[in-house]
């Protein structure tokens, strides 16, 4: 059955990966041209859904399976009664095996099957069946040419599998890629249509398993997880005994002269999400300003670490960075707090001390780069790591023993153990300051709570990237508060107080 943005499973794969299980159920008996049919007819399915007063189809067909695809959905709309053509970028000739076949049985219905050139008119819809999921490196010539037209045409555009140019592994655009309103998907869900560009590029997406057997799909290696709301992790309801203690201790650092917002916003984040006590060591000039608005928050004015040593033996879990500065007075609290044998989330400026090598890393952290402190963290540039943002991912969970919340378009949370988990939640509101400080809270208050490093780290980010797709509703002008109230219903939602 076709599944919508709202319904998929939970297994990401690589493009390698797919292939193989493509190559098991062919083997297990159904038929390569069986399986493009399927596809062919979960794309046409799709596209009149999409486009119900649609009468007009132009197919752009490379040379591969992709193309198969496309000629055999020409196939079915032109038997539907709509006008059709397809658009050959590179020799039919060339086609072989299913694709040859499908190839065929457009022609065979009179599908007129032209060669394009830059001066083809594009017509109606526009089916991108040019290159899938086998691009191993930049599109070349005819093919950055058709995309760059189907691109400006200003016509409603369908992709089948993934849109070309898109790296299915990374989601990276390899030069240049399809801006598809619809993609429709098949067998597995690529790990590159849910980061990097993918956002940019795939529009609606709809996956059809093509009725792949449940034994093979189960049995097959996957590259990650996506988060869905029934595989969160969750809270566990409050007896009514409970009490401040059983939920822990929160301890915030950072907040240098001029930043007092960052560590607020992360203390309230923290309180709204659960955490039992708050405490905070900041700037003394930010603790009126910290008790006018958070009352709840014990605060303490600090000014060298020595001040810092009380409030560790109290705290269960420490939140470090947001507005910690780089001087000599975020380094000395980040050294105190790095010598402390607690949970950690560290964020903003103890991420860049971190990458300076001015500090180590304790055990049991939760990091939350954006792209370019992760590159900063890997001594590489941010253009490498959102080039390959889960081997990025990867790399900084195993370089650091942390868990790892690479944040972006499509965020990620990588595990040492080698688990990885995307997050495709999230709206552009959410392009503003204070963001990361949120966030950092919140997974701070979920370790507080009892949830292990990566679950708290998965439950954070699923519930901060789905408040701002709530909040950002509104579009421009959302502020990193908005989204507090919002977190703090859905976690309600997702692991209620009481049972």
């Amino acid at each position: 059955m076709p599944q919508t943005k709202d319904d998929f499973p939970d297994a990401l794969y690589s493009a390698a990966q797919v292939r193989a299980l493509d190559a098991q159920l062919i083997a297990a008996g159904t038929s390569g041209f069986e399986l493009m049919q399927r596809a062919a007819r979960a794309t046409w399915r799709a596209i009149v859904r999409r486009w119900p007063e649609a009468s007009e189809l132009t197919v752009l067909a490379g040379h591969g399976n992709n193309a198969g695809d496309g000629y055999l959905v020409a196939t079915l709309a032109r038997r539907a009664g709509w006008s059709v053509r397809v658009l050959a970028v590179g020799e039919p000739r060339r086609l072989l095996g299913d694709a040859a076949n499908a190839h065929a049985e457009a022609v065979a219905v009179g599908v007129p099957v032209e060669p394009w050139t830059d001066e083809c008119e594009l017509r109606g819809v526009l089916l991108d069946a040019l290159l899938g999921t086998g691009l191993s490196g930049d599109v070349r010539e005819p093919y950055v040419r058709a995309i760059d037209t189907i691109n400006v045409s200003g016509l409603p555009v369908a992709a089948v599998d993934i849109p070309s140019g898109l790296c299915a592994d990374t989601g990276r655009v390899l030069g240049t890629a399809v801006i598809a309103d619809l993609t429709v998907t098949f067998i597995g869900l690529k790990l590159g249509l849910f980061t990097g560009d993918a956002a940019d590029r795939v529009g609606e997406l709809f996956f059809n398993d093509l009725h792949a057997a449940p034994d093979i799909v189960e049995s097959a290696p996957a590259s990650a997880l996506l988060l869905l709301p029934r595989n969160l992790p969750r809270l566990t309801p409050r007896a009514p005994t409970s009490h401040k203690g059983k939920f822990g201790h929160v301890l915030l650092i950072g907040g240098d002269r001029g930043f007092g917002g960052a560590i607020q916003m992360s203390a309230e984040s923290a309180l709204r999400c659960g955490a039992g006590m708050i405490s905070m060591a900041t700037r003394s000039e930010h603790v009126t300003c910290v008790l006018a608005r958070l009352p709840e928050v014990m605060v303490q004015g600090t000014h060298s670490a020595n001040q810092l040593m009380g409030l560790l033996k109290q705290a269960s879990v420490l939140v470090v960075g947001p507005g910690l500065g780089q001087a000599a007075w975020g380094r000395s609290l980040l050294s105190a707090a790095a010598n402390a044998p607690l949970p950690q989330v560290w964020d903003a400026d103890a991420l860049n001390l971190l990458s300076s090598g001015a500090v180590s890393l304790p055990g049991h952290c939760v990091i939350t780069p954006h792209p370019g402190e992760a590159a900063r963290l890997l001594g590489i540039s941010t253009v490498q790591v959102q080039a390959d943002r889960p081997a990025a991912a990867h790399a900084l969970s195993k370089k650091y023993t942390a868990t790892v919340i690479l944040k972006g378009a499509g965020s990620l949370i990588a595990s040492p153990d080698g688990r990885l988990v995307v997050c495709r939640q999230g709206h552009p509101a959410m392009a503003t300051a204070g963001l990361g400080d949120v966030l950092a809270g919140v997974v701070g208050a979920l370790l507080a709570q009892g949830l292990e490093g990566f679950d708290a780290a998965c439950l954070a980010v699923w519930l901060h990237a789905s408040a701002g797709a709530q909040a950002g509703q509104l579009g421009r002008g959302l502020v990193a508060t908005d989204l507090i109230p919002v977190i703090r219903q859905l976690l309600e939602e997702r692991s209620p107080c009481l049972k």
